[in-house]
Order: structure tokens, then C-alpha cells, then sequence
């Protein structure tokens, strides 16, 4: 059998009909980079997930979880399935522009030192959604965007690191690191570092593998050329915004503590994980108060 040049590698949980838009797009797109194949985890979606697939997408791998096991856990079961040259994470409320995944594909085989790369990502109004490319988390960044100096001055590097907010969203860049929504990985950084960490529940594990593809030598590029739409917020994150809240917060903590926090003083240390803790504590309230607000943004 002849193997895959791409598997695309997709974890959902109560997203049935965005699943289908998004395995829709995936068959119209064009292929000139050779064979495909596509796996699906389900994380016990009581939305006749699974049944749907069995019988409209015979083609497709699906491995069928009892219960949610977040994402980063169901994602390795998919790389570890997978038999591709390069491997795609791939949101299921993603729509694929036709030539993106080609585009993906030519500008890694072009650019043996990229192990990573990622797409332009765009909300469903076609405006970008910046975390699609996103520079080193670390304090001043954080504080800069999360108290809203990086909005007052977004074209201003000294502010606009998180985001990168002032480079040209067109433009082919380096950067730290590119969104889990849709994410391609070379064969050969998954043989050198490994799988995904499994201690990141959900977010911040796409960070932390770019981090990890960084320091092992490789490069991480984001790549305008190709485009995909987003939607957000739908499946996991809203079906349980409490937990997700709660995870966001405790996987950044988990990103800072493994991959960060040897490079700062241990009192500066205590005192940002304690803005964390606040951080915590706001964005619960905010979303008892604005239902929604989280999941949406």
C-alpha cells in the first residue's frame, strides 16, 4: 500500500456539523501533493459523531473515545496512527481553503530547515484571528496584551510581541509559534522530539511543541499563502466553558513553570504565577457575568 504524503489529524467532541463542513472542504481541496489520508478521534460526542463518518466518510480512520480526554492526549492517538510524511492537527470547525493544504506542503518541501508551519487563519467575517502566529509567550509580552497596550499600540514591537501585531499579516515569517488549529509538522520532528506533552490537558500544547521543535534546531513559519477559516469556540470549549477557563489558565502556568521560568528570578516567578492566579479568578467571574464572552473570543 502505497503511503499517505499527508495525514490530517482531527480531535472533536460535540461538533457534528462543523466536523462535516470541515471533512467537506478537505475533499474539494486540491491534491497535487499526492495522497491524503484523515483521521478523526472522537472524544464521546453524544452527537452521532461517529455514526455520521461510518457511514458518509468510509475512507476516514476513526478512533472513537469513551469520553472527552481533551485534546492533546486524542491527537497523539491520532499522530500515532498516522502514517504521513507530514502530519496536519486540524480543528474540526475549520473550513480549508482549495490549494491551503498544497500550499502548506510546497512551502515545506522548499524549506528543508522548517519543521513547523502554519496558515493564515481568518474568522468567518475574513479578518485575521491573530493567535495564528504568535511570538514567545513570556511576562511583558502576556502583561502587554492582556492588559490592552498591544490594541493601544499595535504596530509597536515592544508591545506587540504575543501576537506579533506589527508585522504584515501577508507576509511569510519566522515566528515562535503557530496555532493547533491547524498545524503542520514535518515526519522528521516527530521522530526526533516525540509526541505531544500529554500534561497540557488542552491549550498551550501547541506552544510548548514549537518551543520544543525550536530548541531540537528546527524552525516554525507562518505561511499567508494559505488560508483556512475558523470559527471557535464551538465543540469542546463551549459545550464546557468553566473547565475551559480553568484548563487555559492552568496550561499557560504548566508552558511558563516547564519551558520559561528557569530564566527568570524565583520571587519574580511566585509573583507572576500569583497575576496568573488573578488572572484566573477575573476571567471566571467575566464569563459568570457575560455568558459566552470566553468561549466566543
Amino acid at each position: 500500500m502505497q503511503e499517505p504524503l499527508l495525514s490530517i489529524c482531527i480531535v472533536t467532541y460535540q461538533a457534528c456539523d462543523y466536523l462535516k463542513q470541515c471533512l467537506n472542504s478537505i475533499c474539494k481541496s486540491q491534491r497535487r501533493s499526492g495522497k491524503f489520508e484523515i483521521i478523526v478521534v472522537d472524544n464521546g460526542s453524544t452527537d452521532n459523531t461517529a455514526e455520521i463518518i461510518r457511514a458518509n466518510y468510509k475512507d476516514i480512520c476513526l478512533i472513537k473515545n469513551q469520553e472527552n480526554l481533551g485534546f492533546t492526549l486524542p491527537v497523539n492517538q491520532a499522530l500515532m496512527k498516522a502514517r504521513g510524511s507530514y502530519l496536519l492537527i486540524l480543528n474540526p470547525d475549520t473550513v480549508i481553503e482549495l490549494s491551503a493544504l498544497d500550499d502548506l506542503i510546497h512551502f515545506m518541501e522548499q524549506h528543508p530547515e522548517v519543521g513547523i508551519c502554519g496558515p493564515k487563519v481568518l474568522n468567518p467575517d475574513g479578518t485575521l484571528q491573530k493567535p495564528c502566529r504568535r511570538g514567545e509567550s513570556r511576562p511583558w509580552a502576556v502583561i502587554s496584551y492582556f492588559t490592552g497596550l498591544s490594541r493601544l499600540f499595535p504596530k509597536s514591537k515592544l508591545f506587540g510581541e504575543y501576537l506579533l501585531s506589527y508585522l504584515d499579516e501577508d507576509e511569510t515569517h519566522e515566528v515562535a509559534g503557530v496555532s493547533g488549529s491547524c498545524m503542520l509538522i514535518r515526519r522528521e520532528v516527530i521522530d526526533q522530539i516525540g509526541l505531544l506533552d500529554e500534561r497540557f490537558f488542552a491549550y498551550q500544547e501547541d506552544a510548548d511543541y514549537c518551543f520544543r521543535a525550536r530548541q531540537a534546531g528546527w524552525k516554525v513559519f507562518y505561511v499567508p499563502t494559505a488560508k483556512i477559516i475558523h470559527y471557535g469556540g464551538v465543540g469542546g470549549s463551549h459545550v464546557q466553558p468553566y473547565r475551559s477557563i480553568i484548563e487555559w489558565h492552568r496550561s499557560y502556568w504548566l508552558y511558563y513553570r516547564k519551558n520559561l521560568a528557569g530564566d527568570y528570578f524565583f520571587l519574580f516567578n511566585w509573583f507572576y504565577y500569583l497575576l496568573m492566579g488573578v488572572k484566573l479568578i477575573l476571567a471566571l467571574v467575566q464569563h459568570t457575568l457575560h455568558k459566552g464572552k470566553f468561549s466566543r473570543s
